[in-house]
């Protein structure tokens, strides 16, 4: 019996051991799972930062971290963009002028259209490797065309930087490649980015390349295809601009679409994958088309009905006229919150000139000023006669 007694002790003491270890079994593998769940949020942030601006005025729809430096890779060449179109424009330098391919370009890596020592190409073929293609030995060998050097060159974009105000951008090199070893990395922002990307709008030349899909390049013995596949996942919409991409900063973009009178400027910096990056993108570009409309706010040429005494003139009164254009970016819902102000003087003398400035037109949004046109004069007005005048002083009304 006493036997009996000691194996069923033995029994249950066994169950219960094997209770215990199952019990443990079962918990560890549900604590991994929890802290395998924080990397992948981690991992999963869209961006660093942002931003989302109508281009025609400026305005800002939303951002964040819109002031934070981060190297924008290979979105740097629309620096170098921005430098040779200037100097086109200025008639410095020509599209057709010949680039010759240097030894130091020949050896620059990353993307590249594998350009050869002594190889020539002509000036505007090259910008399509730069912007399309994104070749870094391309851009390398059009800095040496037209500064003498890629130092002088990047010199260059730096005081253009600085020009147009982008004042938190510091440019090292003309292609955005990773630095070597003590050597700086091109730094910059996504509000100075925007500064740079309505910039470059105003040269039809740059949304002409940088709206290529897939080009020959070396007769056709090299297709280039857009790393900007924001014109494919877009059809219709985007239609220009650049990305960049290296491990330590991610992936970066500086993207335009355009809709009717609508376009608009998005740049995302710093997000883990191409495709997530495209998705913010995209689904910014989305939201601002269905929340906003360009409202026409004041027509060039476009009458100001208010009368202007004109003391000495031939004509008594006579009414301004818009000298601009004013268009302005509005939510769907809040466009009767923008308002026009008339502020010009009762009465002028003197001869009035065409195209002289009588007045303001003074225009707020949320009883907040956002811009002025100047109201001007749409003919000349001759001094009256002397006794003309001499009349009116005396109070009669001619």
């Amino acid at each position: 019996m006493k036997k009996v007694f000691v194996v069923l002790l033995i029994l249950l003491f066994w169950a219960t051991l094997t209770d215990a270890r199952t019990v443990q079994k079962k918990k560890v593998p549900a604590q991994k799972k929890v802290s395998t769940s924080k990397i992948n949020t981690e991992k999963e942030e869209p961006y660093k930062s942002y931003i989302v601006v109508e281009s025609s005025t400026g305005k800002v729809l939303e951002g964040e971290n819109i002031r934070a430096k981060r190297p924008p890779a290979s979105v740097t060449k629309l620096m170098l963009a921005y430098v040779v179109l200037d100097k086109v424009a200025k008639g410095e330098i020509n599209l057709t002028d010949k680039v010759t391919t240097s030894k130091d370009a020949s050896k620059i890596g990353g993307s590249q259209v594998y350009l050869k020592e002594g190889e020539v190409f002509t000036l505007e073929e090259m910008m399509k490797a730069i912007l399309v293609a994104s070749g870094n030995d391309a851009a390398y060998a059009v800095a040496e065309h037209v500064a003498g050097s890629k130092d002088e060159f990047v010199r260059l974009m730096n005081e253009k930087a600085k020009s147009l105000g982008m004042t938190d951008s510091e440019f090292h090199s003309p292609h955005g490649l990773p630095p070597s070893a003590g050597k700086e990395e091109d730094i910059s922002t996504c509000n100075d980015l925007v500064i740079l990307a309505r910039e470059l709008l105003k040269y039809p030349k740059l949304l002409e390349w940088t709206s290529i899909k897939s080009e020959g390049f070396r007769d056709n013995k090299f297709i280039m295809n857009n790393h900007n596949k924001l014109l494919m996942k877009m059809p219709n919409l985007a239609d220009g601009m650049k990305t960049g991409y290296y491990r330590e900063t991610g992936f970066n973009v500086v993207a335009t679409a355009k809709k009717g009178d609508l376009r608009f400027i998005v740049v995302v910096m710093g997000s883990p994958s191409a495709k997530i990056r495209d998705n913010v993108a995209m689904e910014k570009f989305k939201r601002a088309f269905s929340q906003y409309k360009i409202l026409n706010v004041v027509k060039k040429g476009e009458i100001i009905d208010r009368d202007i005494i004109l003391a000495d003139g031939k004509y008594r009164k006579i009414k301004g006229v818009a000298n601009v254009d004013f268009v302005y970016p509005v939510m769907n819902d809040k466009k009767g919150t923008v308002k026009k102000e008339i502020a010009i003087p009762e009465k002028i003398s003197g001869e009035i000139k065409e195209g002289q400035k009588l007045g303001e037109l003074v225009i707020k949004f949320e009883n907040e000023q956002i811009g002025k046109v100047d109201i001007v004069s749409p003919t000349y007005v001759p001094k009256a006669n002397l006794f003309t005048r001499l009349i009116r002083k005396m109070g009669f009304n001619l």
